[in-house]
């Protein structure tokens, strides 16, 4: 259980509870806050409120988060495409429409009980028992490389090197428009959208992100692009795409919800090549996952509409 006490200041007077709290534990949904309303977790000045009372300057706010109850992660023989694997690192190929990691009402068929049934236990339990082996994700739709490690060791390594920037993730993209420079670099912060608890943004108080592009092919209505990340921020492709108007083809969350050629299933962002210093010795490990096919599909879609 944690418990939060926070004060209403002179700026804050008039807002909703709910709006103004989630705003200011960012890590707690508004919907998440009405829940706690309902439940009696959450009080003004020691009395129950509901999730529409308008705040006063000098109020107290008391917030308190029940312990979740996590359920039993089970493994799941689920097939799965390996890039690589030894006695400390496993490097999968993901699937579009695979769950990384369980999350609360979605605990079965994610890569974590697929990975937990193929390592057997032999996974490193740093983040807990619903990340066993994560060290990094990506979306549910977006297909691609997906690092595992087996030991806390190799994680603590390979987090480091997550942190100092020095892994490899080049990414295969194609976004809407006509990208007219070769090559570019977005170098715009990231932070969470005030106006949507579950979508990004671009905005000045957020954490850096810098994503570095290059054309690869020019189409009628498309542009296939390598997209390497300096870092890993949130959505961070989706996000920098979208802000200088080119948004991943496919994305209904920052696209313009457009008909693409093929169904792309979400938008058509593969991360195809994944490099790093192997945690036991140093050696440099690097992997490739092929387009899938969807992505060959639409490709060359976009080659038959040019030669036309």
């Amino acid at each position: 259980m944690k418990e939060y006490l926070l004060r209403v200041e002179e700026d804050n007077e008039n807002e909703r509870i709910d709006r103004y709290v989630a705003g200011v534990l960012a890590d707690l949904s508004r919907s998440y806050i009405q829940k706690l309303i309902e439940s009696g977790n959450l009080s003004v000045d020691g009395k129950n409120v509901k999730s529409g009372y308008k705040l006063k300057k000098g109020q107290q706010i008391r917030v308190v988060t029940p312990d979740s109850i996590i359920p039993d992660i089970l493994p799941e023989d689920i097939p799965l495409d390996i890039l690589y694997e030894d006695e400390d690192v496993l490097v999968v190929n993901k699937p579009k429409g695979m769950v990384v990691h369980p999350a609360p009402g979605h605990y079965e068929h994610t890569l974590v009980n697929a990975v937990m049934y193929h390592c057997k236990g032999s996974l490193s339990g740093i983040n807990g028992v619903l990340r066993p082996g994560i060290v990094h994700r990506i979306d549910k739709d977006t297909s691609g490389s997906v690092l595992i490690c087996k030991n806390d060791e190799s994680h603590a390594c390979i987090a480091k090197q997550l942190e100092n920037h020095s892994i490899k993730r080049e990414y295969r993209v194609i976004v809407c428009g006509v990208i007219k420079d070769d090559k570019g670099t977005v170098d715009r912060p990231i932070a969470r959208s005030a106006s949507d608890r579950k979508k990004m943004c671009t905005r000045s108080d957020g954490k850096r992100a810098v994503t570095h592009y290059e054309v690869i092919k020019r189409f009628d209505d498309y542009t296939y692009l390598r997209c390497i990340l300096e870092t890993g921020r949130t959505h961070q492709i989706r996000v920098h795409m979208s802000s200088i108007g080119h948004p991943v083809a496919g994305d209904e969350v920052y696209g313009n919800k457009a008909k693409t050629p093929v169904d792309t299933c979400g938008q058509a962002l593969h991360a195809m090549i994944l490099g790093f210093s192997h945690p036991s010795d140093g050696h440099y490990v690097e992997t490739v996952a092929p387009l899938p096919d969807y992505f060959e599909e639409f490709l060359n879609k976009c080659e038959k509409v040019v030669k036309k």
